[in-house]
């Protein structure tokens, strides 16, 4: 087997991966927009198995998908903000989990804005603005919507970005959410829906329920199973795990299987009250279970934000009338 130039990536294709496209399984293993990959991919070749390949080519398990080089970050980067406090949940020399708060991004989408996650680190962890693949996102491995709190990840080191992204792609992270939904769940569930792009809203996602849905972009596969945990007056608190990692995906999956989160301003009915007190969507990243880079299994929770827990409580008291 041949050895590809020393500044080569190179990527090997797993089983689950058997049958991707060539730009995809780049976009997703590298954690890039396919129209940023695209635009990279006019100038630089990706190869397969030593030969090069058309984009669109079926990828089979075992191939060797080599990278010339990495697609360029972008031409800005977030400023530090050492007055946004964060809490981290676990830090060590090659990465940090964050407990981010509601109504925080994980990063800027334009240079002008300020309060990110991505800037309150930046103040303490300097070293994240030169990991990743994008100057913006210094540092992310995963991300989570605004307006969800719970654990992110950011690598301190390129080689342990590397490795998390690897793990993150070969569906290694077990993520588990909590969510409050409409509606009684009596038993554990589980959604095998694809997700798409809708084709007239950029801001939503749209579960794939046969081939007459409409869409733009193909649609991608994802899987999220879920557990009643709470029975409360007209909602229900559920467990839930993403066994994949799309856009909004326990969002679309919940309101698809007939249990949309409480607050979602995208996918709850028009007119599906939320509980008193709840100002955001009621959903929160509370776990990670990982291989961390250094070999070992790391365990990460993240405890319910107090805004959360009380809606529960009070939702309880309704229930027993006090």
């Amino acid at each position: 087997m041949s050895t590809p130039p020393a500044d080569d990536l190179e990527l090997v294709v797993q089983p689950a991966e058997a049958g991707t496209r060539l730009d995809r399984f780049l976009a997703d293993r590298l954690g890039l927009g396919l129209r940023g990959l695209r635009r990279w991919a006019e100038d630089h070749e990706a190869r397969v198995n030593d030969r090069t390949a058309a984009k669109g080519a079926r990828l089979a398990a075992g191939d060797r998908v080599a990278l010339p080089s990495l697609p360029p970050a972008a031409d800005w980067r977030p400023a530090p903000e050492p007055d946004l406090e964060i809490r981290l949940a676990h830090a060590d020399a090659y990465l940090l989990a964050a407990d981010k708060p509601a109504g925080m991004p994980c990063h800027p989408n334009r240079p002008e804005e300020r309060g990110t996650l991505v800037a309150g680190l930046l103040a303490s962890y300097p070293e994240l603005a030169g990991v990743g693949d994008h100057a913006r996102e210094p540092g992310l491995v995963n991300r989570l919507d605004s307006d969800t709190s719970g654990l992110v990840l950011l690598a301190r080191t390129e080689p342990s970005f590397r490795a998390l992204k690897r793990s993150f792609g070969w569906r290694q992270v077990a993520k588990q959410y909590l969510a409050l939904v409409h509606g009684a769940v009596d038993a554990p569930g589980r959604v095998d829906l694809p997700l798409a792009h809708h084709p007239g809203d950029a801001r939503r996602m749209v579960a794939v329920l046969g081939p007459r849905t409409r869409v733009r972009g193909k649609p991608l596969p994802a899987r999220t199973e879920f557990e009643p945990q709470q029975r409360l007056p007209e909602f229900t608190l559920v467990r839930v795990r993403a066994r994949t990692g799309r856009m909004h995906q326990v969002r679309v999956h919940l309101a698809a299987a007939g249990f949309p989160v409480a607050g979602d301003a995208l996918y709850a009915p028009r007119g599906s009250a939320p509980p008193a007190g709840l100002a955001r969507q009621f959903l929160h990243a509370s776990g990670l279970d990982l291989p961390h880079p250094a070999g070992r299994r790391l365990r990460l929770q993240s405890p319910l934000p107090p805004d959360l827990d009380r809606v529960l409580e009070a939702l309880a008291r309704n229930r027993l009338g006090r």
